[in-house]
């Protein structure tokens, strides 16, 4: 018969109380997670931190000839993150992919914020692009975002959830 705890040596009881922390640790992210897939579509933010709703809203967008936008955003994302050494090759590649008027995936921003980033990109630091990256995020969530929420794309996203 069971003779309780205490008869167990100490070392079985430590190797419990691990497991039980992991245990209440794993079912604490898993509901946080199942709760955030229910908000998923709620707002431009938690979209793009979801791995599956950033896929959904880039299909949506590459179906729309649009993509560009959700490109830029990433780029100046994993620019902030960036090695100080990497920097500034980065910035250029994204001035040169994005923000120059003959760019190949232009992104559509005012002559003034063009201005003030050319003006930069010989020392660029991490928030060079923080500007122009809340300019294309104000215009995805305002104009792109809506759009998406109204497609087939969002709810094959919703269907997936």
């Amino acid at each position: 018969m069971c003779r309780g705890l205490s008869y167990l040596p100490s070392s079985c009881l430590e190797k419990a109380k691990e497991m039980r922390v992991k245990l209440s640790h794993l079912a604490e992210t898993h509901h946080k997670n199942k709760t955030q897939d229910g908000r998923i579509l709620q707002d431009l933010e938690t979209l793009l931190n979801s791995k599956s709703g950033l896929q959904a809203f880039r299909a949506f967008l590459r179906s729309e000839f649009s993509e560009e936008n959700l490109q830029f955003w990433l780029a100046c994302e994993d620019y902030r993150v960036s090695p100080s050494n990497l920097q500034k090759n980065k910035a250029c590649s994204i001035y040169s992919q994005f923000i120059n008027p003959d760019a190949p995936l232009e992104v559509n921003l005012d002559a003034e914020t063009r201005e003030a980033l050319l003006s930069v990109m010989d020392s660029p630091c991490p928030n060079t692009f923080n500007k122009a990256q809340q300019r294309i995020y104000s215009l995805m969530a305002k104009d792109s975002f809506p759009r998406f929420l109204r497609s087939h794309h969002c709810m094959e996203a919703v269907k997936a959830f």
